[in-house]
């Protein structure tokens, strides 16, 4: 018999909050990315789109880097007893591994999976079967980007003193550094530790790298994806075209950039609100940053992230490193 699931919703996801982020994202032409994986539709074509595209789904070595990492890490993490936060945990794969890892040598865990999206952390939380009892995972469903209490948000997972192991896999790419590394350092206590990754730019050069690895985002899947967002709104495939660039981000960053530009004029009507797109005009669906290994951990530093150690994909396109606050 299938028994329900409870789920806290941090108020940043509250419908009123979610209309206001909606409602700027088509002011300011800069969608926030959350609203790509707002429906069960939208979630299914990132899963689908995320085991044809992504290394960490597709190359055998990439896969084994990151088991290298958490084999390594869990002879790290002195504490038999860990609260694993996934932040941005998507269908939670990677927190699994890393799961299996733990209770390989004894490890004692409990589990807050946390996303935007409700779809991905009950995937998450399925992924856990076998692994820990229902009664140790605690889900979320929360906005990184516009909460401001996330310290007290997973104080109440667990007690003062447990040690706490935080994941934020695959999702730097996706944010503005210098607004979501303050919120990991400061989520950080002396005793816990941070698992992060990055998107690399393989190669020796910076920019070469990102033509290199422009086809994973320039692909039907990843259109499929972005653009549902704006067809649910009402705009019509030939209302214009999605096109991918490599433009300069900031702190001298370089990012995969995908807007839609309108050939003809479209006006569409949103929460009462109308939002007029001229002809020629175009809004940013999505962006992605690329780092190196220097570049990442040189920002992890300027934030009081200190790399204990870090491992790297044979293909280079796959950074993996674990921190905690110096």
């Amino acid at each position: 018999m299938t028994t329900s699931v409870q789920v806290a919703i941090h108020p940043s996801q509250f419908p009123e909050n979610v209309r206001r982020d909606l409602l700027t994202s088509l002011r300011t032409r800069r969608v926030n990315h959350k609203f790509h994986y707002d429906s069960v539709k939208q979630t299914q074509k990132w899963l689908e789109l995320h085991e044809a595209h992504s290394p960490a789904r597709y190359d055998k070595s990439c896969l084994a880097t990151y088991n290298k990492a958490f084999a390594a890490s869990v002879k790290i993490i002195k504490a038999k007893s860990l609260h694993i936060i996934g932040l941005g945990c998507g269908g939670g794969q990677k927190d699994v591994q890393l799961m299996k890892q733990l209770q390989s040598r004894g490890n004692f865990f409990s589990y807050t999976p946390c996303d935007v999206s409700l779809a991905m952390v009950l995937v998450a939380r399925t992924a856990t079967r076998g692994l820990l009892p229902p009664e140790k995972c605690f889900p979320v469903v929360c906005d990184l980007a516009t909460a401001d209490d996330l310290p007290e948000l997973f104080a109440r997972s667990c007690g003062p003193r447990t040690s706490r192991l935080i994941t934020f896999f695959g999702m730097i790419p996706n944010f503005e550094p210098q607004q979501i590394l303050p919120k990991l350092s400061e989520l950080l206590r002396r005793n816990d530790f941070l698992f992060f990754s990055a998107n690399l730019a393989p190669g020796d050069g910076y920019t070469a790298g990102l033509k290199q690895i422009l086809p994973q985002y320039d692909n039907p899947l990843t259109r499929d994806w972005l653009t549902a967002f704006l067809f649910d709104l009402g705009v019509e495939v030939r209302d214009g075209e999605l096109r991918f660039s490599i433009e300069t981000g900031g702190l001298g960053l370089r990012r995969v950039v995908a807007r839609f530009h309108f050939r003809r004029a479209r006006r569409i009507k949103v929460s009462g609100q109308e939002f007029s797109f001229a002809r020629g005009e175009s809004i940013r669906l999505f962006f992605s940053y690329r780092y190196t290994p220097a570049r990442a951990a040189k920002l992890l530093a300027r934030h009081g992230l200190e790399v204990c150690n870090q491992w790297t994909s044979p293909s280079a396109e796959e950074g993996v490193f674990l921190c905690r606050r110096k």
